[in-house]
């Protein structure tokens, strides 16, 4: 197993190379200017301009400018933000927090509810649970998370007024007081981006477990008198499980997706929020940074993936 995880981390270099050969690239090519933000400041001469262009390193060519940020990544220089003038590392760091909590509780909720979901509406299917569940979910699944975000905000935020819409970095109050108002202004968003991972999920775990219930070792735990909670459970979800995980992992970019939406409508100070800011201003090296975390968060998923499922089962370890 040890030499399957080094070889997969070895695999990984090459395409994380590549993610950022190809941004650096489209990020050059991009219209806008990355010293746009010093445009406004009439006291800003033609020379100080040069001056900082020079500093910045954005006079070399691409090639070499590439280079000398993949030197400063190594290091752990992920250089300097033009928009707040202060290291992209702490730009990054202050704001990585939110969006981690934020993603790890919507994908929390929506792997809590969805597994269960789908393995009673797989085991009851034609029954008026079964034909229940899966609409939801299809209508779930189909609902951008913008549109049920409004529409959250709207009924909940605005016209029963029970849930803030505008998330605040220091809520109001102290110790359980605060830590309510803090799960309280979560609640949206959480829903906005646990619905959608429900309604995907939900239906993925339904069809997992309906390819499984009709194999030969499910009908022979039955014959051999097993109980059904132990029929399902140890035989029928355990083999599921190999899609179910790999299915998990690569939720991760779309929840990122998801959490750039959330962040927006609900004013949060996360990187997704910070990511779009970044490109409309031309902010290159945050957004170099942030689409690179990122790209580490999908692969070490995709890795821990792979490492449960042979763990499940030993014969994809080989290939």
């Amino acid at each position: 197993m040890g030499w399957y995880i080094a070889r997969r981390l070895v695999l990984s270099l090459p395409i994380l190379l590549g993610i950022t050969i190809i941004l650096f690239a489209i990020l050059q090519l991009s219209p806008g200017d990355p010293l746009g933000v010093y445009a406004a400041n009439p006291n800003l001469s033609p020379e100080v301009r040069a001056q900082i262009i020079a500093h910045y390193g954005l006079d070399k060519p691409i090639p070499i400018q590439y280079l000398n940020w993949l030197e400063g990544l190594a290091r752990g220089d992920w250089g300097t933000s033009f928009l707040e003038n202060r290291p992209v590392s702490q730009v990054v760091m202050d704001r990585l927090p939110v969006t981690l909590r934020i993603m790890g509780l919507s994908f929390l909720l929506g792997t809590l509810v969805a597994i269960p979901l789908g393995i009673v509406s797989a085991i009851l299917r034609g029954s008026r649970v079964g034909g229940f569940i899966g609409p939801a979910t299809l209508i779930g699944m189909s609902i951008p998370p913008f549109f049920s975000g409004l529409v959250l905000i709207i009924v909940f935020g605005v016209k029963l007024d029970w849930f803030p819409f505008v998330y605040s970095s220091d809520p109001a109050g102290s110790g359980l007081s605060g830590f309510a108002n803090q799960a309280r202004q979560l609640v949206l968003p959480l829903l906005v981006l646990g619905l959608y991972q429900i309604g995907i999920m939900t239906r993925f775990v339904r069809a997992a477990m309906l390819d499984v219930l009709h194999h030969d070792y499910i009908r022979t735990g039955r014959a051999k008198g097993l109980p059904e909670r132990a029929v399902i459970l140890n035989h029928g979800f355990r083999n599921a499980l190999i899609p179910i995980v790999t299915l998990i992992a690569l939720n991760i970019p779309a929840l990122f997706t998801g959490a750039i939406i959330v962040e927006h409508l609900f004013a949060i100070p996360g990187i997704g929020r910070l990511l779009v800011n970044s490109v409309l201003v031309s902010d290159y090296m945050v957004v170099m940074a942030i689409v690179f975390v990122v790209a580490v968060l999908t692969l070490l998923s995709n890795l821990i993936a792979d490492v449960i499922n042979a763990r499940l089962d030993p014969r994809t370890a080989i290939t």
